[in-house]
């Protein structure tokens, strides 16, 4: 069987697919990812990946585009209010953009189903069966329908839906429940990080995805750090200098990896990170950003 595997061109959105992608690729099918910009780093995985995302898209232009013409959806989304208003319109804009270098893959290879992430609605636009992907606690289908809906081309509604979160904290009517597997590529571990440290280690990690007041969070706990009994490690902060002595700084680290050496998490509320510290039963503090965030 042939399968095409669609994510919007960020790591966040590509990487709670690749072992489900892996499993189908080692299980005997043909697997081909589909993406763009940061997501390309994909390749390392070894399957096929092919970019769709034309080099003129990036976020940063078009959120910008879609605050200074719609301010008071900007507004409501920097509040944390905004539901799906902000983010159907931005992900709906990077779907026109997808969608004819989309058709023309699946024009030249023929996939039998199409598996794709909820903003990545162009998938299910290619008149090819489709089935979505959940990478959050939000529901998948409605992610779709929300980023279709602001679509040019004719989002249909897909088959089903894989259920990733747990039903212990989400359950929903339809869809078919899999295990969450975590995943965040290749990467090099130090080797103080992939051992105990003596002392509570608490992993601070922020958003893959730019995006205003990032550096917020960890500000806050560098600041609060040197009253706690405890060692803290942030990941790609933004700050590096003048940080008290039971701060340390790491760059990029493949986190489920680096978890079982941890007694607990902050971070942003991404998907793949939330999931991840809920299958290593580590603790987590969730700030949550804009978007659809936990």
């Amino acid at each position: 069987m042939r399968v095409l595997v669609v994510a919007a061109p960020l790591l966040g959105h590509v990487f709670p697919l690749m072992p489900l992608a892996l499993a189908l690729r080692d299980a005997g099918h043909d697997v081909v990812v589909a993406t763009g910009g940061e997501a390309l780093r994909v390749r390392e995985s070894g399957l096929h990946v092919e970019d769709v995302v034309p080099a003129n898209v990036r976020f940063g232009p078009i959120a910008l585009r879609i605050m200074l013409t719609h301010p008071l959806v900007a507004k409501r989304e920097m509040r944390g209010s905004g539901r799906l208003d902000f983010v159907s319109r931005l992900f709906g804009r990077v779907g026109d953009a997808m969608t004819a270098p989309l058709q023309a893959l699946a024009g030249k290879w023929r996939p039998d189903v199409v598996v794709h992430e909820p903003l990545a609605a162009a998938g299910s636009a290619l008149g090819v069966p489709s089935i979505v992907h959940d990478v959050s606690l939000f529901d998948g289908l409605e992610l779709t329908a929300a980023v279709g809906a602001r679509m040019k081309a004719e989002v249909r509604s897909p088959a089903t839906v894989l259920r990733t979160a747990p039903r212990s904290i989400m359950e929903f009517r339809v869809g078919q429940p899999m295990r969450f597997v975590a995943y965040s590529g290749d990467g090099e571990v130090p080797q103080w990080l992939a051992e105990p440290a003596g002392k509570p280690r608490i992993l601070v990690s922020r958003s893959t995805a730019p995006g205003p007041g990032a550096g917020r969070m960890m500000a806050a706990v560098t600041r609060a750090a040197e009253h706690v009994d405890a060692e803290f490690v942030l990941v790609r902060p933004e700050k590096t200098e003048g940080l008290p002595d039971n701060v340390r700084t790491v760059g990029w680290v493949p986190i489920p990896r680096v978890l079982p050496f941890c007694d607990g998490i902050v971070h942003h509320g991404g998907a793949g990170t939330l999931l991840g510290a809920l299958a290593a039963g580590v603790p987590q503090l969730v700030e949550p950003g804009p978007g659809d965030r936990t």
